[in-house]
């Protein structure tokens, strides 16, 4: 890291929890469903319907191409670090499609007038080293003089159209495994704030969900989706609205970072995670919980993992499918 120089403060957010609010997302995309696509290349099996981790088109018997993008603000101040965390998160994508990554380009946008090229350098480097990790091609990409540092990836992969994971294949009766633990979104804000560097939670976002998406294969998983920037409420929301389910959570068996808890209590909750929790209130039935409690369930995540219908052992059983009810997708217990 370039002395002196923090990434975080000159970024208005960090990561995932930059992302546009889900609620506001959804009605911007929902025009864009459907239309005229005999002229395309291909079959689609997944698409914008149920705002999937990626999309996915059938080329042969046999064989599809899952493509995704995905790019973010500093979430921590070391570059190296921050194109590490990146490239973990794009690649997640193709994971939780239950896809294999083959190729990766680089998102870059910069204020090259405000910070020296070395760290966009770094950033870059961190990219290519996760990539590579992957056992992904790193091929080029794109940059852009930008006020703002951003950086990600666009990746495409390939994966078997009969063992897909998609967001609307959850069955009634079937386990919820999370294969990360929580937390991260209030260790970054605090991060932010105060410079105080957690190691626990770049270990976290670094790690690629690759082995976690192989295992939920092996044990025959057909639905799951990454936790990231809307947190586990909003994800999961998402995927019981797609599959007409109701989702229960057992907030005892979610797992969280070491100091998680913490930074909750001492306010480092940042505003995309207080809108995730507007957005899933109307659908949450969460009884006697607390509101502490309710914003760690919608803390916004970086480069989270799993959340798989079905089991993934060594990883925690946080809930179950249910019948669906009602105005009502997921239950906190």
């Amino acid at each position: 890291m370039v002395e002196g120089v923090r990434l975080t403060q000159y970024a208005h957010g960090g990561g995932c929890a930059c992302k546009i609010p889900p609620g506001e997302l959804e009605s911007v995309v929902a025009g864009l469903v459907g239309g005229d696509t005999a002229r395309a290349g291909g079959e689609l099996l997944v698409g914008l319907d149920d705002g999937d981790d990626a999309a996915v088109v059938l080329i042969a018997a046999g064989t599809a191409i899952v493509a995704t993008a995905d790019f973010f603000t500093p979430v921590v101040d070391d570059a190296y670090d921050w194109g590490r965390i990146a490239a973990a998160n794009a690649l997640s994508d193709v994971y939780a499609m239950g896809g294999t990554p083959v190729v990766a380009v680089n998102l870059l946008g910069w204020p090259r007038d405000v910070l020296p090229m070395e760290l966009a350098g770094e950033v870059l480097r961190g990219g290519l080293d996760v990539a590579r990790e992957a056992g992904c091609h790193m091929a080029g990409g794109h940059s852009v003089d930008d006020p703002e540092p951003k950086y990600g990836m666009a990746v495409t992969g390939v994966a078997d159209p009969a063992r897909l994971m998609r967001n609307d294949a959850g069955r009634v009766g079937v386990p919820l495994t999370l294969t990360k633990p929580l937390g991260v979104g209030v260790l970054n804000s605090r991060h932010k704030a105060t410079g105080e560097v957690f190691p626990q939670a770049v270990a976290a976002m670094t790690a690629l969900n690759r082995e976690a998406a192989r295992s939920a294969l092996e044990h025959g998983a057909v639905c799951a989706t990454d936790v990231t920037g809307f947190g586990l409420l909003g994800h999961l929301h998402k995927l019981a609205r797609a599959s007409g389910v109701t989702a229960r959570v057992e907030a005892s068996a979610v797992p969280y970072l070491e100091g998680a808890r913490q930074a909750l209590s001492e306010g480092y909750v940042s505003g995309g995670t207080r809108r995730n929790l507007d957005w899933v209130r109307p659908h949450l039935d969460h009884g006697a919980v607390p509101e502490d409690e309710l914003l760690l369930l919608a803390d916004a995540q970086t480069s989270g993992g799993l959340l798989v219908a079905g089991e993934v052992p060594g990883h925690p059983v946080i809930g179950e499918l249910l019948p669906p009810r009602d105005g009502v997708t997921v239950v906190v217990r």
